[in-house]
């Protein structure tokens, strides 16, 4: 198994394990949110092998059967995240269950495992960047590194974004930890949010909306296969989803101050006290 593959795994198990800590905390059945996470594991696994494949239709054109071949490796964080959501949503929705409480409960852990799975790309030296000359740029040292391959043999992708005389020791910017950071920037703010808007799903919404924000962006650095005009892939898939997520939030998403009126409260009934001392 690659350490993509074994990153993955892990990845799963932790998100599974922090979204039944968090249905203990809401009240909720484990066993209905481990339902839903296997067939958000199942949608996810076929999402991610789809956009993949989508992606790369060039290459498995010419070998169809290779499309079932996933022990090989190949797939694509964006159809992990929408084909886990689609698994998981429908079988809330046929088991009628509360789907927007169910998404909110797994938002959190997408966060989480998205950034370990990001750790197996790292130690892969997967994804090619644009080369950079700030101080933390790095370099591939494994020669069938995918990141290295891209420096050396793609000079069609390579031409316009690294130097003269490029070689495997060209730092580039790792744009891998980049989203990985930002991953964890939205995972405090959703954090800070549980609880405090409403209706249910708002706290998905309002992570899809900020992975959106900062995928589109790292993706320039990125040098994945142009789609349309300069955008990749990932480009449209995060334009879309920003697009839908900033309209949900925008219409339905409502800031919940039953926490801050319940303090209010409290600090209204403790003066009151205060006073009727004094008057004794």
């Amino acid at each position: 198994m690659s350490w993509h593959g074994f990153f993955s795994v892990v990845a799963m198990v932790v998100g599974v394990w922090m979204a039944g800590r968090a249905a203990s905390r809401d009240n909720l059945d484990k066993d209905l949110v481990y339902n839903t996470a296997i067939w958000g594991i199942i949608g996810g696994v076929i999402g991610a092998r789809l956009v993949h494949v989508i992606d790369y239709w060039s290459v498995y054109s010419l070998n169809p059967v290779s499309i079932f071949q996933m022990w090989s490796g190949g797939i694509g964080l964006w159809g992990g995240i929408l084909g886990g959501w689609l698994g998981g949503s429908a079988y809330g929705f046929f088991s009628k269950q509360n789907v927007g409480k169910l998404m909110d409960i797994g938002a959190a852990s997408l966060l989480v495992g998205q950034t370990i799975g990001r750790i197996g790309d790292i130690i892969n030296g997967e994804h090619c960047a644009i080369s950079t000359d700030a101080p933390w740029g790095w370099f591939f040292t494994h020669p069938n590194s995918p990141g290295r391959y891209c420096i050396e043999k793609s000079s069609n992708w390579s031409q316009g974004y690294f130097p003269e005389g490029t070689s495997y020791q060209t730092p580039v910017h790792p744009a891998i930890v980049y989203e990985m950071i930002w991953n964890m920037i939205g995972f405090i703010i959703i954090t800070l949010l549980r609880g405090r808007v409403r209706p249910d799903g708002s706290i998905f919404m309002i992570y899809l909306f900020w992975y959106s924000i900062g995928r589109f962006f790292v993706q320039f650095l990125r040098l994945d296969s142009i789609k349309f005009g300069i955008f990749q892939e990932a480009h449209i898939i995060a334009f879309i989803c920003f697009f839908i997520t900033g309209i949900f939030i925008i219409f339905k998403t409502r800031l919940s101050f039953k926490t801050e009126n319940n303090t209010l409260a409290k600090i209204g009934t403790r003066s009151e006290r205060r006073r009727k001392s004094r008057n004794l």
